[in-house]
């Protein structure tokens, strides 16, 4: 990767003005992302079309340099992760109300982007204990995955892998519709903290 443009663009958030640092760093030796948050929120998408089988791996390495003191993935006042991996899935219109087709269209004539559908996030969290599935404090359609819990790993290098298939069925009780978009987003608009997190290589293998 020469630049973050290759294949990257960038995630922002109406009313959200201060946003994330990502740079392209060489760390313990590998070319790396570079993430700082300082009360901002924004991330970094790859928009891809993938329909998933039976079975959808999703691996990466991640290291965060601390977690944040206030951070509560159940409440809209601690809905910040010093790292997050973002799963966007496709909206199914067939499985959604009029209200909410109507809403979406809406947005997507002012804002020209089609909007995903359901989403998983993968967390560094603080309490959440490792393992757990609970939906996001703002959205019933976002499920908060916490992959890692607390600081007992914060300065160092943690490979993950997930089934991002049986994640999301466990998360929304069906099989999946095709992937849209992996973003990485560290943030911290609700808790006004500051963290740095660095991501490595994240690879999908069917």
């Amino acid at each position: 990767m020469q630049s973050l443009n290759d294949g990257w663009e960038p995630l922002e958030f109406p009313k959200i003005d201060q946003l994330t640092r990502y740079e392209l760093v060489t760390e313990d030796g590998e070319q790396v992302v570079k993430a700082t948050t300082r009360g901002g929120a924004s991330g970094l998408i790859a928009r891809v079309n993938l329909e998933p089988s039976d079975s959808l791996v999703l691996q990466w390495r991640w290291k965060v340099s601390n977690v944040f003191e206030q951070g509560d993935a159940r409440e809209k006042s601690g809905d910040d992760y010093p790292a997050r991996i973002y799963v966007a899935f496709e909206f199914q219109p067939e499985k959604a109300g009029f209200f909410e087709r109507a809403k979406r269209k809406a947005v997507e004539v002012l804002f020209g982007e089609t909007l995903p559908g359901n989403a998983l996030n993968y967390i560094w969290a603080n309490t959440l204990p490792e393992g757990k599935f609970v939906p996001n404090p703002y959205t019933g359609k976002t499920v908060m995955v916490a992959v890692n819990s607390g600081s007992e790993q914060v300065g160092e290098w943690v490979t993950i892998e997930r089934d991002i298939v049986a994640d999301y069925r466990k998360a929304f009780g069906e099989a999946p519709p095709p992937v849209v978009g992996i973003a990485i987003m560290s943030d911290s608009d609700n808790t006004n903290e500051t963290a740095t997190a660095w991501y490595g290589d994240i690879v999908l293998n069917p």
